[in-house]
């Protein structure tokens, strides 16, 4: 890998902690004075799609241009009760003279979903997600990464909280940002509401928006929040000098009239090769193949170290991808990597995944980032599986910058270490064995007795279904 000399810089300051990548989202919102550019695969009806559907409204009264584009397939994943709220705030949205709302990939075949919608592409285009992650204002600040708009991704869910990261970026990065949101935006993927779906949108609006408030206020989940919008002055200030500096690329996948393209496979399978000295990874649904496991083989020939940090069955939120991946865990190890996988009761729950007044029952992971030879830091939505490689669209911030590199690194190995991981290893017998700071066991770790036959049910379906 290798930057230009010439190339503009941005500053970029990560966001670790829960708590602190639903503030600065705030934050940016607050500040916005021209326009808000959203992309999310999720947007939840709970306290943090509250929060923020409200100060996207209160953007938008105050004259910024809000445009919002939601993945379809992703809005399925929801209870009856977060779905009436998700719809609620769409409607509210929709009605909005300031406010564009498009939805991403359906199909003119499902019209008892999409009643009221103008569809734009055939069925055949169902299995394909949007899961790029996006936020970005005015065109000058950006963030990019793992984090969806929901309750478990910002530390605000009672039963379990992901360990997520994302990089906020301010300068040139934000304009690439916007030249991703845009190529999808303007593709033939987007539908958007018609003209029967705009009026009773509009003829609702002011009742729902009163009740949308209402409920934002009886939220227990924002407590350290302030729920209407407030100046970030001083914050803002004390920001820019603690900046790491930084040129940047955003990549994506493209959606094009025949598919999604593969343009983060390959440019993963073109960039690992290169890696000099060390390869720090960690990425919640971890699915190599043999392509996968090669390419690791060849840094190992070559000197480089080699640290995967991935999802145990214990932290898993979804174990079919651990019934596909648990069969490389010794090819992977075998390959000269070192493995370790989160533990779902991890001392960084406390302290980073929770955001207060919440103690969630466990931790579960959800980053997709890596540090190539403690210079470069990739952050983004990126799985390393066969859906996110075939399948989803995914974007990524490569950025050329010691400082944040550094950071991340350390970030990483924190979680891997034994208080936050299980480290995997083959014994002398080649059998696998886990092992944290308070025990070890020959058994993969699972949080209780139904994960282990969950993980052998899914172990029947191919791995491109989950």
């Amino acid at each position: 890998m290798s930057t230009h000399a010439d190339a503009p810089l941005s500053g970029f300051k990560l966001l670790n902690r829960g708590e602190d990548a639903l503030r600065w989202r705030l934050a940016l919102i607050d500040a916005a004075t021209q326009s808000i550019d959203t992309q999310y695969y999720l947007y939840h009806g709970d306290s943090t799609g509250l929060i923020v559907t409200s100060r996207l409204l209160a953007a938008a009264d105050r004259g910024c241009k809000v445009r919002v584009l939601i993945d379809y397939i992703g809005t399925l994943a929801l209870s009856p009760s977060q779905k009436k709220l998700r719809d609620s705030m769409g409607a509210l949205m929709i009605a909005h003279p300031n406010v564009s709302f498009r939805l991403f990939n359906s199909s003119k075949n499902r019209s008892a979903l999409g009643r009221g919608w103008d569809f734009a592409q055939d069925f055949e285009q169902l299995n394909h997600r949007m899961h790029n992650k996006s936020l970005t204002v005015d065109n000058r600040a950006t963030v990019v990464g793992g984090r969806n708009i929901g309750d478990e991704y910002m530390g605000l869910n009672s039963h379990f909280n992901f360990r997520d990261i994302d990089v906020m970026g301010i300068g040139p990065v934000a304009r690439q940002t916007s030249a991703v949101f845009d190529l999808f935006w303007n593709s033939g993927w987007v539908i958007h509401p018609n003209q029967t779906t705009r009026d009773k949108a509009e003829a609702a609006a002011p009742s729902q928006r009163a009740a949308m408030e209402s409920e934002l206020r009886r939220s227990k989940e924002l407590e350290r929040f302030s729920l209407t919008p407030r100046s970030w002055e001083s914050e803002l200030n004390a920001l820019l000098p603690t900046l790491h500096l930084g040129s940047s690329e955003v990549l994506t996948d493209r959606p094009g009239p025949d598919g999604i393209s593969n343009d983060l496979y390959e440019w993963i399978t073109n960039t690992i090769p290169e890696v000099k000295e060390e390869l720090l990874i960690t990425n919640a649904y971890l699915i190599p193949e043999t392509s996968g496991v090669n390419l690791l083989a060849g840094l190992n020939e070559n000197g480089v170290d080699m640290k995967i940090h991935t999802n145990s069955l214990a932290s898993h939120d979804v174990p079919a991808v651990n019934s596909h991946y648990k069969a490389w865990r010794a090819p992977l190890l075998k390959a000269g990597a070192a493995l370790y996988e989160a533990r779902h009761d991890a001392e960084i729950k406390d302290s980073v995944v929770d955001t207060l007044p919440i103690s969630a029952r466990y931790m579960g992971l959800h980053s997709k980032s890596m540090v190539i030879d403690r210079r470069f830091a990739i952050i983004g939505s990126a799985n390393l599986d066969p859906r996110s490689a075939f399948l989803n669209s995914e974007m990524i911030a490569v950025i050329d910058s010691e400082g944040l590199a550094k950071e991340l690194a350390q970030t990483i190995l924190r979680d891997m270490a034994p208080a936050n991981s299980w480290e995997v290893r083959l014994d002398d017998a080649g059998k696998l064995l886990w092992q944290n700071d308070k025990e070890a066991t020959r058994q993969q770790p699972a949080r209780d007795s139904f994960q282990p036959i969950a993980d052998w049910f899914f172990m029947l379906f191919p791995k491109r279904f989950y």
